[in-house]
């Protein structure tokens, strides 16, 4: 089995595939059975799609059992976990079933819930990690889901493109810093929209809507860039683009799309090339030196 940088996995080691929303986890699953590792997959109810994981060792679990995440990992003798999708909502403190391992993590859980999305990420980690199970990035498990660096697409960046990607991306580090997003969208050298709540899609629909009222001008060019936060947990919310992404910047009237080289996901890759190259979608990786 090709072993992912940075792993050193032995024949007992075993996986464990923490699944909330989207097609991530569902990548990250089936590039851990390519490598001859199939994971058990804790299914978080409400947020992932059980159909999708029916052929894996798993089970389904409510936010609010969090608490027993730990001891479950452990009787099934998993070694490493992975974090992976989306979590819609908040688990509600008041609703935890009480666990020894709940009582524990308490405290901390709600610590986290005040420091907002990477604090609770971190949170779990450092909880998983306490029994000895090392918690790794999707893009450790399965590598080539990173972007590269450069333009991955036939359609190419024009000098006022790498001027948007850049403003974009400084945008999108600026919301980062303050745990707001990982995205931005510049239009003709100024940033109309950053990414709130309502993620990516949501961004996009907003940009889109912009447009259709005329508060941006319908020939402009303009551009997507999505980069980590600084300071993230980069083992948990990388950003993450995939055919959707791409038919959204489309319908939002851009022209491209900019990701963090080797700190951002492509998801079904053949798709986004496919649809990008049938919409004239630029995809570029950028580094601190091309988007400076």
């Amino acid at each position: 089995m090709a072993k992912p940088p940075g792993l050193e996995l032995r024949d007992g080691d075993r996986f464990a595939l923490i699944a909330g929303s989207g097609r991530l986890p569902v990548e990250v699953a089936e590039g851990l059975e390519r490598q001859g590792k199939p994971p058990f997959v804790i299914v978080i109810e409400g947020e992932a799609d059980t159909e999708a994981f029916r052929r894996y060792d798993h089970q389904v679990m409510r936010l609010e059992d969090a608490g027993d995440v730990r001891g479950l990992l452990v009787r099934k003798s998993v070694t490493h976990a992975v974090l992976a999708g989306g979590i819609a909502r908040r688990p509600r403190l008041g609703e935890f079933r009480p666990s020894l391992g709940l009582l524990a993590a308490l405290p901390r859980l709600g610590l986290g819930l005040a420091r907002g999305d990477d604090g609770l990420l971190k949170l779990l980690i450092r909880h998983l990690e306490a029994a000895g199970i090392k918690v790794v990035g999707a893009h450790e498990a399965v590598p080539d889901l990173l972007a590269a660096e450069g333009v991955m697409t036939e359609a190419k960046p024009t000098k006022a493109d790498w001027r948007d990607l850049r403003v974009a991306y400084e945008a999108a580090l600026a919301i980062g810093r303050l745990d707001i997003g990982q995205a931005a969208i510049s239009v003709h050298g100024r940033v109309i929209a950053v990414e709130g709540i309502e993620g990516t899609d949501g961004l996009l629909e907003r940009a889109r809507s912009l447009r259709s009222h005329g508060r941006v001008a319908s020939f402009s060019r303009g551009v997507l860039v999505k980069c980590a936060k600084p300071g993230q947990e980069l083992r948990a919310d990388l950003p993450t683009i995939g055919p959707a992404t791409v038919e959204g910047a489309h319908a939002a009237g851009l022209v491209g799309i900019g990701v963090e080289a080797g700190r951002s996901l492509i998801l079904d890759w053949p798709g986004v090339m496919q649809r990008a190259g049938t919409l004239g979608i630029f995809v570029v990786g950028l580094s601190g030196e091309n988007a400076s």
